[in-house]
């Protein structure tokens, strides 16, 4: 159970972190919270979302869907596609090892089977037979016992802005599908199935791996590093570098800015705050100033976690903060949550955006 307004790190944050962790991914997260921010709670993998005031009778209704939760013996997976070898293949990719799968082609077949069966997850496509997948939407949203399951697009047509904004209102996700697209349907439903990654076969969890993991997130992406410390920007280089990113540094505020103009296709920058002549508060403040960078992921990188250094980073330009000395692990999650919405995935999340909301949360599977 998880509250949202948390001292040094937003509980968004922490469900981000939670969530792109093999070993954690699975566990069910409730958030509590007394801002109105379900949409983002929900779209990042939480089981259920609670405003507070909290009345005890609420509570109890919560864990009892924990204990519920806990005692089920699988998950249930609703596909709706029209074309009949579409939904074999994609009951061979998400079905088996603890998740029954019921598939059916349109919307007539979805109401019916969604009244008799409680779904904890669908895979929709919008093109049916008998209805559009917008018409299914429109018809679980006024259904209460129906709106809260998790619904994911998974569509091969091209969606005009119109279209997107609809979807958001009822979708946790939507992909869009190519040549990547499977392996980020098996991770987008393994997320909101809370399926455990370790119980899963071999090339699933090779397809899991190559969706979040460095192979598809981090590989061919480049990565400024702004340090005055020649020590600590080899120990990062080496690091992002065995990730697969291609690295390049600066030693001062004024010599980040430049490479960074002078460098095209940069996806993130790491920040030390603590330099000589210009230091990493006024380098992120002069940076979002440029209107070409303004959502462009800054961690800042700092000495130590003193009250007030998080929102004082955050002021100045940054999107999120990490201390000294850097866990590499910890880092290399940090940055796949800020990489992640350029995977290919439409989301509703967007990194720098999302900072001027109440305390920072994020942006962009």
């Amino acid at each position: 159970m998880l509250d949202l307004q948390l001292p040094v790190m937003d509980g968004l944050r922490v469900l981000e972190h939670l969530k792109a962790h093999p070993q954690t991914r699975h566990i069910p997260v409730h958030v509590l919270s007394g801002l109105d921010r379900r949409l983002e709670g929900l779209s990042r993998g939480a089981v259920a979302y609670v405003e507070k005031p909290v009345t005890k009778e609420r509570l109890d209704e919560t864990l009892t869907q924990i204990e519920g939760f806990l005692k089920r013996k699988g998950s249930k997976l609703l596909i709706v596609e029209d074309d009949e070898r579409e939904r074999k293949t994609l009951v061979e990719l998400i079905g088996t090892e603890g998740v029954e799968t019921s598939a059916v082609g349109t919307v007539d077949e979805a109401l019916a089977v969604l009244q008799d069966t409680r779904f904890d997850c669908i895979v929709l496509d919008l093109s049916l037979k008998g209805g559009s997948g917008f018409d299914l939407l429109e018809k679980i949203s006024k259904k209460p016992a129906l709106k809260a399951i998790p619904v994911i697009v998974y569509t091969g047509r091209d969606l005009t802005s119109q279209e997107e904004t609809r979807l958001k209102k009822y979708a946790r996700s939507i992909i869009v599908k190519d040549a990547r697209s499977p392996e980020r349907l098996l991770a987008e439903t393994t997320l909101f199935l809370h399926r455990v990654e370790a119980e899963m076969s071999q090339p699933k969890r090779k397809m899991l791996h190559e969706a979040a993991g460095a192979e598809a997130v981090f590989k061919g992406r480049k990565v400024l590093i702004v340090d005055d410390d020649v020590r600590n920007i080899y120990a990062l280089a080496t690091v992002l570098e065995d990730a697969g990113m291609n690295v390049v540094f600066a030693e001062n505020g004024r010599e980040g800015i430049e490479v960074l103009k002078q460098t095209p296709g940069l996806g993130i920058v790491l920040m030390d705050v603590m330099m000589p002549e210009m230091d990493g508060y006024e380098t992120m403040r002069r940076i979002r100033e440029m209107a070409e960078f303004k959502d462009l992921p800054i961690l800042a990188l700092t000495a130590k976690a003193m009250k007030g250094d998080r929102e004082k980073c955050l002021a100045a330009g940054a999107s999120d903060y990490i201390t000294k000395p850097v866990d590499p692990d910890q880092l290399l999650s940090l940055m796949r949550v800020w990489l992640y919405s350029e995977r290919g995935r439409v989301s509703t999340r967007h990194p720098w955006s999302c900072v001027s909301h109440d305390t920072a949360s994020r942006r962009s599977s």
